[in-house]
């Protein structure tokens, strides 16, 4: 009787101790991903049209009083060699009026499909560059963050010029440390103003979304320094090198003309991308966000983290 028992519940207990092992296995991996999700954000700038500036329509040309003809201007005579009357110079004189008048036309047709003002050349819907670029440094770099927590304290992210002095002081902090350097991707798309903010702020979104809380933000100069503890349990390790263990940062721009990140394949090409979206000068640049991971003291980033949250990020 009891050997029945023991063979009916011998299956039953098998599934139970499989089902605790699973459970076990997915707990576990769900405290490490908690683990590793605290980030800074710094950012700030909009998308708005540039400013205009205003060009004084040029004022035509007087006509030289005299002529081909008798009289002098734009008489009757002038207008014959058109339908076949009259000839000689004034014809060959007619036929370049007339060719200018064609390329006239032309060019305002040009300048009206692409947003350009007749009188002082102004385009109300340029062409926009969005970049990204990640980069991806061993756990050593610690001191990195320490800068990027420093940046996100002091920076004025209000005005183009405070925005254009945190892309150069991260690009900066990044190239001084090439020996931390172990992964990297960069994209570049282009978009006309009037779609470039959506094309922003879904790749922004998209980062954001891969942390649990911003520790550290400075957007637009408004919530500076929301230091909090991330919630979920941190993992508390020393300041050293973990095993695996990574930061990752990514820098997002939006400028106003056409930018064209290289391809990274090595760490020559992710310098030449770097020194490259650093140069963006200030009037050109209209949006910027920098984000990292993990930003808390304490917090890491696996290798499989890195993996599963930052999959375009390729070893040079």
């Amino acid at each position: 009787m009891h050997k029945k028992l023991r063979s009916l519940f011998k299956p039953f207990l098998s599934s139970l101790l499989l089902i605790v092992l699973i459970s076990g296995l997915a707990f576990g991996h769900s405290d490490s991903a908690l683990a590793a999700r605290s980030g800074g954000r710094i950012g700030g700038g909009s998308f708005r049209a540039p400013s205009r500036t205003y060009t004084a329509p040029r004022s035509p040309s007087r006509a030289p009083t005299g002529g081909y003809y008798p009289g002098g201007g734009f008489g009757f005579p002038f207008l014959f060699p058109i339908f076949g009357i009259g000839g000689g110079a004034g014809g060959l004189f007619t036929i370049l009026i007339g060719l200018a008048i064609a390329n006239f036309l032309f060019q305002s047709f040009r300048r009206a499909t692409s947003g350009e003002d007749l009188e002082g050349g102004y385009n109300s819907n340029p062409s926009i560059s969005i970049a990204r670029l990640q980069v991806g440094l061993l756990a050593s770099a610690r001191s990195l963050q320490t800068d990027l927590d420093r940046i996100a304290e002091t920076a004025n992210t209000r005005t183009p010029e405070g925005l254009s002095q945190v892309l150069q002081e991260t690009t900066l902090s990044l190239l001084r440390h090439p020996e931390y350097w172990a992964y990297a991707t960069g994209q570049t798309q282009q978009a006309r103003l009037e779609a470039a903010e959506t094309q922003f702020n879904r790749l922004a979104l998209a980062e954001r979304s891969k942390f649990t809380e911003e520790t550290l933000t400075n957007v637009n100069s408004q919530g500076r320094l929301q230091q909090a503890t991330p919630q979920g349990a941190l993992v508390e390790t020393d300041a050293s090198e973990g095993p695996g263990e990574y930061i990752v940062a990514t820098i997002l721009v939006g400028a106003e003309g056409n930018l064209q990140l290289p391809a990274i394949n090595s760490t020559a090409d992710l310098r030449r991308a770097l020194s490259q979206i650093g140069a963006i000068p200030s009037y050109k640049l209209m949006a910027l966000e920098v984000l990292w991971a993990p930003q808390a003291a304490g917090d890491t980033l696996t290798s499989d983290q890195l993996l599963a949250e930052y999959p375009d990020l390729k070893l040079i």
